[in-house]
């Protein structure tokens, strides 16, 4: 039979079938089926209206609607919800407890972790720049004390010779560190032998120490001899300044001949030292020691800039015990092959030393001992913290020759040599930018500008959840398009 029932918002039919009189709907012998008719039947409202969805997909006959599909699949979700619900709250006291109880150990284990990557961070940093401070230091004192050597023994390449020879003790420290902080000590031929593979797999012999060894001892000794001749020309603070062009040099004859990246950025640093150069050499006319002070400073940063990219060219990067080893290797050179050059100068007359017991052992002791501090921290400070800070430290010699010189050497700069040694000091600084820090820039600023919009996206948000939610206590309802 069928009944018609009309309501206030629409019409709906509902057909009911009955079983015919006397006849059976379930077969003899058979369980007759528990038919749930909340779950199998559509839910009708209180004002008889189904799901509206049910009727808006049926009026469409959207995607083959099934009536009371939706209805059906609403019920069997919440159902499943609920199911879920009571699983949850009968295992709270087992698996929520667990879980509670495993959330404090995680959490303390990553803030363990990450105290300890900012607290070896920061010691690094600090460790960094005690390192700066002492490699600053050395650099100074090395340049002050050739100064007063000169007032009394005015001999740049004997100065330079006995200095180079303190190199050889180089290797010794370094194994003597060795032996005090490792457990698994090794004997000194092994350490050698193992050193020694910075020259190649056959290890150290005399056609590898002529081969390897000589061309960089030379321009080691020629850098060093040119930077004392421009000490007995100019001040300390305009040779260490003129100096720190070799970076700009370095940068140059690695573009040139390593092939390495063209960035613009250093070629403008570059264009800057060689301007801070000519203002130098202009300050007090382009004659006399002034000029010729200037030269030796140049020639000094670029035989120290030849240096470095023939030594990553042929030997590539040393770690601290292959360092110390070659510089060990180059001071036996000195000491062997170039101590004639020191008695050519003697007998020339060009470097008259004097007797021995006239010589200034102290001041002679003090450059190369200063010399050598240098050299060490210079290689262990890139092994201990960031390169960067190494650099700076050698950066830093200016200032401190500067200070110096104006309050124990009462020396008066022009406003061209403050001037010229600014803009290389700055070219300095700009060499120093690494070779992604255009795109790291970049990145960041577009990281500002993203986050901008999402902040003014999160007010857009915010405000058209408080709209829907006012719209929706008005009584309209908004339905999902799929």
């Amino acid at each position: 039979m069928s009944s018609t029932e009309s309501h206030g918002l629409g019409e709906e039919v509902c057909i009911r079938l009955e079983p015919l009189p006397g006849k059976s709907t379930h077969l003899e012998g058979k369980a007759s089926p528990q038919v749930n008719n909340r779950l199998d039947a559509p839910q009708v409202t209180a004002n008889g209206v189904h799901d509206i969805e049910d009727r808006i997909l049926r009026i469409t006959g959207y995607y083959g609607y099934n009536p009371g599909y939706s209805s059906h699949r609403k019920i069997k979700t919440h159902q499943t919800r609920q199911h879920f619900s009571s699983l949850q709250v009968s295992n709270f006291g087992e698996e929520g407890s667990e879980s509670h109880a495993e959330t404090p150990v995680s959490e303390t284990s990553g803030d363990g972790t990450a105290y300890q990557t900012c607290a070896n961070t920061v010691l690094k940093v600090l460790g960094g720049l005690l390192v700066v401070l002492c490699v600053s230091s050395s650099w100074v004192g090395t340049t002050q004390v050739v100064q007063l050597t000169f007032k009394s023994f005015s001999c740049p390449f004997f100065i330079t010779w006995f200095s180079t020879n303190w190199n050889i003790l180089s290797f010794p420290l370094y194994y003597s560190g060795h032996v005090a902080t490792n457990r698994e000590k090794q004997t000194p031929i092994q350490k050698f032998r193992e050193c020694s593979r910075l020259f190649g797999e056959e290890g150290m012999s005399l056609k590898v120490l002529l081969k390897r060894t000589a061309p960089f001892s030379i321009l080691w000794t020629l850098t060093n001899y040119l930077y004392l001749l421009a000490l007995r020309k100019l001040t300390a603070t305009d040779v260490s300044a003129l100096y720190c062009c070799h970076k700009a040099f370095v940068f140059l004859l690695s573009w040139i001949v390593l092939k390495d990246r063209f960035m613009g950025v250093r070629i403008v640093a570059a264009i800057m030292a060689i301007t801070g150069i000519v203002m130098m050499a202009y300050a007090d006319g382009f004659h006399g020691d002034s000029f010729m002070g200037v030269a030796f400073a140049v020639g000094s940063a670029s035989t120290s800039a030849l240096y470095k990219v023939l030594f990553k060219m042929f030997l590539g990067s040393a770690n601290l015990g292959e360092a110390a080893h070659f510089f060990s290797t180059m001071g036996f050179f000195n000491l062997i092959f170039i101590s004639c050059v020191p008695l050519i100068l003697y007998f020339t007359k060009v470097e008259h030393w004097g007797s021995l017991s006239s010589l200034p052992w102290g001041y002679l002791c003090g450059v190369a001992g200063l010399w050598l501090v240098f050299n060490i921290l210079v290689n262990v400070g890139v092994v201990l913290t960031y390169p960067i800070l190494i650099s700076i430290g050698t950066l830093l010699s200016v200032p401190g020759n500067a200070a110096i010189d104006v309050l124990k050497h009462e020396v008066i700069f022009s406003v061209v040599r403050l001037a010229a040694t600014c803009i290389i000091c700055l070219g300095f600084l700009l060499l120093l930018l690494p070779e992604e820090w255009d795109s790291v820039i970049l990145r960041f600023l577009a990281a500002l500008a993203d986050k901008k919009p999402e902040e003014h996206g999160e007010e857009l948000t915010d405000s058209s959840i408080h709209t829907r939610s006012r719209s929706r206590a008005n009584g309209a309802v908004s339905i999902p398009m799929a």
